[in-house]
């Protein structure tokens, strides 16, 4: 899969033989933001286009607009290296985060 970036969104970028161009979607967020081209060039200039419009929208509608990631990673591990890594980090002052 190729993918391009651009205002820390990536797009995941598909070429269609039904529509002889390519397709691109905006990846990790829950909206849906679409966009194709004919051309690479054209397909970036509709990819930077739609992640402005996804941007100018949120703000028109009072939405914050969505970060592919948070940052955050909720994970299981098990709780005796939970314990390790949490008594690890307080005795060296500092947080798992």
């Amino acid at each position: 899969m190729n993918t391009m970036s651009y205002k820390s969104y990536v797009a995941s970028i598909k070429y269609s033989n039904d529509d002889e161009c390519f397709i691109g979607h905006i990846a990790g967020i829950k909206d849906r933001v679409g966009f194709h081209g004919e051309s690479v060039s054209e397909l970036q200039k509709t990819f930077y286009e739609a992640v402005e419009d996804y941007l100018e929208t949120c703000a028109k509608v009072g939405k914050y607009p969505q970060k592919p990631y948070s940052g955050e990673l909720m994970l299981k591990i098990p709780p005796e290296l939970h314990a390790v890594i949490a008594t690890s980090a307080q005795v060296n002052g500092q947080s798992i985060n």
